[in-house]
């Protein structure tokens, strides 16, 4: 990664939250010692809706980045306490459930990638299908897939919660501070009140679907149903009360006893009621995988770049992008004016097409679906890349096909496209050279839209996930050859997360930490962070903030106004069905500099960077 000075830095215009206000926040969290910490509630400043420009933070020892001030704040303290990255992730994750409810929480999953220093773990928080899943869930009477919005909001929607055992189970392995301490921030918040961001006023007015729950229409709304305005102090005494329960007994609590009889008694009620059981929450066990790695050059410098194996699909993809770019010849510059060049994006688009086509073909659950020739490695080895490579062409391919990595012939049938959504993503790195990347969801915009209480009396709660719409709605083609990630008893579904950590080849120095947000974009707003940061020369702002692109094997997309009319011109001149929309990604990052630290937060959401 080349050194890039830390004077460029973007003007802050319509700054999100200001310099001064994150230096008070700093303040907020001065540093006491591990055994006298007590957490601080920062003040909270007002910030700006929409796109805000941002500056990067550089630091020194350590830094914590998230998509909401409030939780890097969390995050922040409980390093200054001398938390471990670990810790640090955990108080960010609780504080993000209150406070962005929408992407994130304790009724969902995550995937975690851990360096302590040496070696690499993957942490499966995934959530499953309940026992009582089944192929066809997600048809209707007449045999043919739910509307989408349908099958969020019903009980067949909600997988098993992974988030809070997987942390758990990180924690043990990987904790410094106490785990009930990681909780004080969460509680603190949920008791005191924070003030309801604009991103959270804004979604929570334009969705359709979350007033048709009682207890989120009485906690997220006024009494003529318009959403609390921005700035409104929200206090969530039920979050709160859970969170004590977890804090004092562990993930028991959540999987046992009245918090688990309340998801129970949500999951199975109308409309479409859902098979999710006591028995199910019980049996839940988070899993250990090994980081899946692939080597990239890019500057002459060879890096190794680490992120989430299946049930996660990003990575393998991300790595066959990587992979089949190496094999094509660039037109000229691949970066200019600040931006991609069509060449690049033309190139970048097409071997998207034929790694999305590979996804839909063979990534599921391991457990279920065996990798081809017997390792995941197969869809990222150089030979097979350099042999897909050759379908590149001046045109477009449009749609592509799936390979055969070692020559293998399947019986999976691919997967037909499918709307994913939502997700937040934590990146931490902590003075003792440990670091976390770890991507959070509920899937889509507020879940399922079922929030779960233990008191109906005491207002707020939490929100279930609605992650086995992340399955195939049909379980097997016309021709009757099954979908690998159909639905199964047991089953993780599919996902796109992915937590990546970025090393050098040849030290084993770890370089950066980043993620993003985004359903399937997920893997191209992560792909864009490291062509800007490994290719472009870009510091982890500049990359986090450059437009978006990609193609999931179908029309070619980029962010609405953000690219001249030439690079859409070339595109449509090479073949391209090129479609301009909101690409919302939400990346953070954090990557080494000779001086420290540098982080980035996406200026599409309200994440920030905090550190020493």
């Amino acid at each position: 990664m080349a050194h890039r000075t830390q004077g460029a830095r973007m003007s802050a215009t319509r700054p999100l939250i200001t310099l001064a206000a994150l230096a008070l926040l700093a303040a907020c969290a001065s540093p006491p010692n591990t055994t006298s910490w007590h957490y601080s509630v920062p003040e909270q400043p007002e910030a700006a809706s929409g796109s805000t420009d941002k500056p990067g933070w550089a630091y020194a020892r350590q830094a914590v980045a998230a998509a909401n001030p409030l939780a890097t704040d969390a995050g922040h303290q409980v390093l200054r306490a001398g938390g471990s990255a670990l810790d640090a992730a955990i108080a960010v994750q609780l504080v993000l459930g209150l406070v962005e409810p929408q992407s994130s929480g304790i009724g969902g999953g995550a995937f975690l990638m851990h360096f302590d220093g040496q070696k690499i773990t993957a942490h499966d928080g995934r959530e499953t299908a309940p026992a009582g899943a089944s192929g066809p869930m997600f048809l209707g009477s007449d045999g043919k897939p739910l509307p989408f919005d349908e099958a969020v909001q019903s009980g067949h929607a909600v997988g098993v919660p992974g988030a809070v055992r997987m942390l758990e189970a990180a924690h043990r392995q990987h904790g410094s501070l106490p785990w009930a301490r990681l909780f004080e921030p969460a509680i603190a918040l949920a008791e005191q009140g924070f003030k309801v961001s604009p991103r959270l006023n804004t979604l929570l007015q334009a969705d359709p679907h979350l007033r048709k729950d009682p207890l989120a229409l009485r906690f997220f709304y006024n009494a003529q149903g318009q959403a609390w305005p921005v700035g409104h102090l929200l206090r969530n005494p039920e979050y709160a009360h859970v969170l004590r329960r977890i804090a004092a007994e562990g993930s028991r609590a959540l999987h046992e006893g009245p918090v688990a009889q309340a998801i129970v008694q949500r999951t199975q009620s109308a409309p479409r009621a859902g098979s999710l059981s006591l028995q199910d929450l019980r049996d839940y066990q988070p899993k250990v995988r090994e980081a899946l790695c692939f080597d990239h050059t890019a500057q002459s410098r060879t890096y190794r770049i680490c992120g989430f194996p299946p049930p996660s699909s990003g990575h393998i993809a991300m790595g066959q992008i990587l992979g089949l770019l190496a094999n094509t010849t660039p037109q000229g510059p691949e970066f200019a004016a600040g931006l991609p060049s069509a060449d690049w994006l033309h190139r970048y688009t097409e071997a998207s097409r034929l790694a999305f086509a590979d996804r839909a073909q063979y990534v599921a659950d391991p457990a279920f679906a065996a990798a081809p020739a017997g390792d995941w490695r197969s869809l990222m080895a150089p030979d097979y890349l350099r042999q897909r490579s050759l379908l590149i062409g001046d045109q477009s391919m449009k749609i592509a096909t799936p390979g055969q990595p070692a020559g293998v012939k399947t019986s999976w049938a691919p997967m037909p496209p499918q709307t994913e959504y939502g997700t937040s993503h934590i990146s931490v790195v902590d003075a003792q050279g440990r670091a976390v990347a770890m991507t959070t969801t509920i899937e889509a915009a507020f879940g399922s839209r079922r929030m779960v209480t233990t008191d109906p009396a005491r207002a707020g709660g939490f929100l279930l996930n609605n992650e086995l719409t992340d399955f195939s709605f049909v379980p097997a083609d016309p021709q009757g050859r099954p979908i690998a990630n159909r639905v199964e008893p047991g089953k993780r579904p599919r996902s796109s997360m992915s937590p990546t950590l970025v090393f050098d080849k040849t030290t084993g120095q770890l370089l950066m930490s980043g993620g993003s947000p985004g359903g399937a974009l997920i893997i191209h707003y992560t792909a864009k962070l490291l062509a800007g940061t490994l290719h472009w020369g870009l510091n982890a702002q500049q990359a986090v903030s450059l437009p978006n692109f990609g193609s999931l094997n179908g029309p070619t997309l980029l962010e609405e106004k953000r690219f001249p009319v030439s690079t859409v011109d070339a595109l449509k001149a090479r073949g391209h069905e090129v479609r301009e929309m909101e690409m919302t990604s939400g990346l953070q990052a954090i990557e080494r500099t000779p001086t420290g630290w540098f982080g980035g937060a996406d200026p599409r959401r309200e994440g920030v960077v905090l550190g020493d």
